[in-house]
């Protein structure tokens, strides 16, 4: 029998919080909770720690805040967070908390009024919810061996609370995150999801004409985010192994919240040394392995039969995934792997990769900008397997496609709406643009379904894609970097044509160089006096509560509205996004991009702020006209003031402060604006618009500077190219004539 939760009525102390954590929690300065225990005699006494660092009962905290109408500031994952790791047992915790996020969207209703039940009945609803789970008999993952106690109660609320906020998937990072924490695992990074939506539409496109594969596998899941990509694309079942019994379970809770029509079977296990799925061969494989692993057993899987291009050297265990991938695969299917770029040029792996060309098995290597995903230092390529069919067509080539290229300029080989910098008239001009997913994950598409479609009759783009030869690639090196094998200017090009392109980029950078001195020179900006200015201020909150702004956000679909359409006003409407909000870019009607079901639709005169923290790109802007009718999207706050009490460009300009940004940023791995605790200076209407007229001209000098910086960027690097590439000549010198060489 299923063990019964321990009765509630052996309560236990609840957490013990610091008054730093105090602060958070009520939204106030460590200074303000100093005061209340100074001031305030029933203000909760220490329950542990030391004098100069003392710790208070949460559960006691709570209801003073309360009985102070102080309403808790704290994210709800913070709070996770915070409970985890005042937890004695916070990993082992973590691990028994994970399945009750898969159980709780079953049955919610259960949980309608967790914050007023006792605790051992929130502890017994879950243990019972849990135990109905189902698991693949193979996973060796079950469910009837977990429990809960009443002193689990305070973590089990904060995980609703998660669920509440519309962060369910975040909740089970946390908790995965933290049962990590004991795992010794180097050399694995989690896959993004724009890659993993590239990957899995690039293993979909790879057969145009037939279906999206039903079965896919996954050997080295993670966290399953592959997976899931593959099922947002039509796989129906999905198969994984991980290493890490955390991962295993994280991707197969990941797989129930976001893929419950599709069938999961993850195993924990060595995929190289163990492989739980020996007999399967899949519809396709989506893969992100881990990295430079020199123990993945190369002594003992020396004469394994999965090596059929030759054995992988000791110190490139990526190519053993690589033929893993393959393995795995029916003949005529693919494999699409995430692998380092040093996999395209190793000496010791050369016969291998000549192999792998030379029987047609790759077909495909994509390089990604650096950044685009963990190592953030360093640049990543993707590629495209195929397994060898019996009777299969003799491959001449294989596609390079150079992603940094695609993702930092507009591609010339089909209409698209192009971004513009917010703040300005212009449309966007070729190379200007800013790095976007979606460029780059529409050009990587588009080359690759070409490209596979018709290899024959592939067109090379310069600098972007090219169809390379096998002779080209069998040479001393067998070196696939796209980046060598493409090249950067056309054997056919136009010096006309190229000279003239050279001569618009000039003139373009001088009328920014001039429009840029003119921003930088307007106006004297006198000192305020021997000292500075000092003056009251109110939280974004305390302005809310008065009436003088409201505060909007976009969130993804409850799961009662996960299957539902969003709304009919916000359809066929551009959708605002915080990385164009940082790039200075302005919303694109693009039909790829999903609605938000709960967001707002932007009206001139609206405060833009952006969620997530970044050194560098715009944090806060007012909208205008070029702006209205869009709808906000993941990551950006909207505020929308009383234009007869607060001045647009005013509150934009304090609110992407530097102090007051360090005030109100939360979080770790990633840096969270909180706005609410952003603070304004109470100032007349009057003078609010002086210095919001300051902070308007501001903006536009830091749109001028950005757009002055990508084409004298640009600009030398097309003189460059077209010198090098003999279709520009140096200029003349001062006798008239061309200088020899």
């Amino acid at each position: 029998m299923p063990k019964q939760p321990e009765p509630s009525a052996a309560p236990e102390a609840s957490a013990q919080v610091t008054a730093a954590e105090i602060s958070r929690l009520a939204g106030v300065t460590r200074a303000t909770v100093s005061n209340w225990r100074r001031r305030h005699a029933d203000f909760p006494s220490p329950v542990g720690g030391t004098d100069s660092s003392p710790l208070y009962d949460l559960a006691e905290v709570r209801t003073w805040l309360a009985g102070r109408g102080h309403t808790e500031k704290v994210l709800p994952l913070e709070e996770l967070r915070t409970l985890l790791r005042l937890s004695a047992h916070g990993s082992s915790t973590a691990a028994r908390l994970l399945p009750f996020v898969l159980a709780e969207r079953q049955r919610p209703d259960l949980f309608n009024a967790a914050d007023v039940l006792p605790d051992g009945d929130v502890a017994a609803r879950a243990q019972a919810l849990v135990h109905e789970l189902s698991a693949p008999p193979q996973s060796r993952f079950h469910f009837d061996d977990v429990t809960y106690k009443a002193s689990d109660a305070s973590l089990l609320r904060a995980v609703l609370r998660c669920i509440d906020a519309r962060q369910t998937q975040d909740a089970v990072n946390v908790l995965a995150e933290r049962e990590l924490e004991d795992e010794a695992v180097s050399g694995a990074y989690a896959t993004p999801g724009p890659l993993a939506d590239l990957m899995a539409r690039l293993l979909g496109a790879a057969a145009p004409q037939s279906p999206y594969p039903r079965r896919v596998f996954d050997p080295a899941c993670g966290s399953g985010a592959l997976l899931a990509a593959a099922a947002r694309q039509g796989a129906r079942h999905l198969h994984g192994q991980d290493l890490v019994p955390v991962q295993a379970r994280r991707s197969l809770i990941h797989l129930g919240l976001d893929a419950p029509e599709s069938s999961a079977d993850i195993r924990a296990d060595d995929s190289l040394r163990a492989d739980a799925f020996a007999d399967l061969t899949a519809d396709g494989v989506l893969c992100n392995p881990p990295y430079g692993d020199r123990d993945w057993g190369h002594d003992e899987l020396a004469y394994d039969p999965r090596w059929a291009y030759g054995v992988p050297p000791r110190g490139d265990s990526e190519l053993a995934w690589v033929q893993h991938a393959l393995a795995h695969v029916t003949p005529g299917a693919f494999a699409v792997v995430l692998l380092p770029p040093a996999v395209a040029t190793r000496s010791l792996s050369r016969r291998i990769r000549a192999e792998l060309i030379r029987a047609g098995a790759l077909r495909a290597v994509v390089s990604l900008p650096s950044g685009t995903a963990p190592p953030l230092h360093i640049g990543l390529h993707v590629w495209i397997l195929q397994r060898p069919e019996l009777v299969a067509p003799d491959h001449q080539s294989v596609l390079c496609v150079e992603g940094s290229a695609l993702a930092g300029s507009e591609s010339t080989s089909g209409p698209r709406t192009a971004r513009t910098p917010a703040g300005s008239k212009m449309p966007g001009r070729d190379g200007v643009a800013a790095a976007t997913w979606d460029a780059l994950s529409e050009g990587v598409l588009r080359y690759w379904t070409s490209y596979v479609t018709d290899p024959i009759g592939f067109t090379d783009v310069p600098g972007q894609a090219r169809a390379v030869p096998v002779v080209d690639l069998l040479d001393d090196l067998v070196d696939v970097t796209p980046a060598r094998n493409i090249r950067t200017t056309a054997a056919t090009a136009d010096p006309v044509a190229i000279a003239e392109h050279v001569v618009r980029l000039r003139r373009e950078l001088a009328s920014a160089a001039d429009a840029l001195a003119v921003a930088a020179g307007q106006g004297d900006w006198p000192a305020a006096g021997t000292e500075a200015r000092h003056w009251r201020t109110a939280t974004l909150a305390d302005l809310t509560r008065g009436g003088a702004l409201t505060l909007h956000r976009a969130g993804p679909p409850s799961p009662r509205e996960r299957d539902a359409a969003p709304p009919a006003e916000f359809a066929d409407r551009p959708v605002l996004s915080g990385g164009d909000l940082a790039t200075g870019q302005r919303a694109v009607a693009d039909p790829e991009t999903p609605l938000p079901h709960t967001t707002t639709i932007v009206a001139e005169g609206d405060v833009l702020l952006a969620e997530i923290r970044s050194d560098s790109g715009t944090r806060a802007r007012v909208a205008d006209e070029q702006d209205s009718g869009a709808v906000i999207g993941r990551g950006v706050r909207l505020i929308r003031p009383d234009p007869t009490r607060l001045d647009p460009w005013f509150l934009a300009g304090f609110l992407a402060a530097e102090d007051n940004l360090n005030s109100a940023t939360v979080g770790t791995s990633s840096l969270n604006i909180d706005p609410s605790r952003l603070r304004v200076p109470l100032l007349p209407l009057e003078e609010q618009r002086r210095y919001g007229e300051a902070f308007r001209r501001l903006h536009t000098l830091r749109q001028v500077a950005r757009q002055v910086t990508e084409l004298a960027t640009l600009t030398p690097k097309a003189l460059a190219d077209g010198l090098t590439s003999g279709t520009l000549l140096p200029p003349p010198n001062d006798s008239g004539g061309t200088t020899p060489i």
